[in-house]
């Protein structure tokens, strides 16, 4: 994992999809974790706000007695109740939040700790002090930052250099979201940043579900965000088309589309490990599976036909607004502040 020198599985256990198994059936998703683990996943990657909290301890309680033999990676910074001082990057929440989760995972230091997204209201000089704090203090072992936007990995790396420095990111990577390709990747390289690649399935659109002329595919994430899964919204009808066309590219190689996507995602040298989300034991055997899966030239040549190297389909699903974009920023109406 990047600088941390630390060996990492190919696959990273997300708990996000996790955190739902575990609000129905707690030792079912004890199990789940177990079962990754015996399948050859070392490394987990947890958010204090899955849950929230729920997740954590159902990653300790799979944990004990074999702690030493786990990478743990810990996102903090998404709101875990309605208080607003329970979240975010600063020295404060980190402080706290950090100690709730020693505490819910059983552990006495975490392996990697990171904020889950960019703060706007917290300095980045801040949140990188606190976070070397935490490293001298014995808390964790190292830390990384959001990948996105890159320039922020860049700030990090010239506030803070030397072994109290970032030494991982996170981004979204899939076929359908490849902007880190001419972003966030050629930054982690020159900086030598381990990058955990979330999302490899696009948020469930690179399971297999989403075809030309299927009915609306139904799952927990369509419920919860009905508006990012409706396949007859016109902004989600070319993702659909782009879809079905890295289906039929993946019959033609005798894959699933699964097996493609966490192939691709696996295949770009700055990934260290890419993190799946299962809800069951099958779902767990089918990752396993696409891990191993080696992708000839060929076949990523067409993916690159349909998503071009360094693109994404939508906008939406590269990782958190950009302040650029904002319609704000692109017409110049940004208001002046009044003077007193």
């Amino acid at each position: 994992m990047g600088r941390t020198g630390e060996p990492v599985s190919a696959l990273t256990l997300g708990t996000r999809a996790l955190a739902g198994v575990a609000a129905r059936d707690v030792d079912a998703a004890v199990d789940l974790v177990l079962d990754a683990l015996d399948r050859g996943v070392t490394a987990v990657d947890v958010s204090d706000a899955h849950g929230p909290g729920l997740a954590e301890s159902v990653v300790g309680a799979a944990l004990a007695g074999r702690r030493e033999d786990v990478f743990v990676s810990v996102r903090f910074g998404d709101a875990v109740d309605d208080d607003p001082a329970h979240r975010g990057s600063g020295r404060r929440w980190m402080f706290r939040a950090v100690e709730r989760s020693l505490e819910r995972l059983g552990t006495d230091v975490i392996d990697l700790y990171h904020p889950a997204r960019p703060d706007p209201a917290t300095s980045l000089d801040e949140t990188l002090d606190a976070l070397a704090d935490l490293v001298a203090q014995g808390k964790i072992r190292a830390f990384g930052i959001p990948g996105f936007p890159a320039e922020e990995l860049v700030e990090a790396q010239w506030l803070r250099s030397g072994t109290k420095s970032a030494t991982a990111t996170h981004v979204p990577y899939s076929m359908l979201t490849r902007t880190a390709e001419r972003t966030v990747l050629p930054v982690a390289r020159r900086f030598g940043l381990g990058v955990l690649a979330g999302a490899p399935l696009a948020g469930g659109w690179l399971a297999g579900a989403y075809r030309d002329g299927t009915v609306q595919p139904r799952s927990p994430s369509t419920v919860a965000q009905p508006e990012v899964y409706d396949i007859g919204s016109p902004q989600n009808r070319r993702k659909t088309v782009v879809t079905d066309r890295l289906g039929r590219l993946a019959d033609e190689a005798g894959l699933t589309l699964l097996e493609l996507a966490v192939g691709f995602a696996l295949t770009h040298p700055d990934v260290a490990s890419v993190v799946i989300g299962p809800r069951t034991v099958s779902h767990v055997d089918a990752y396993v599976q696409a891990a191993e899966v080696v992708l000839d030239d060929d076949v990523l040549d067409a993916v690159d036909a349909l998503v071009p190297p360094g693109t994404h389909v939508l906008e939406a699903d590269t990782g958190s607004p950009l302040p650029a974009l904002t319609r704000e920023r692109l017409r110049g109406r940004v208001t002046a502040p009044a003077r007193a």
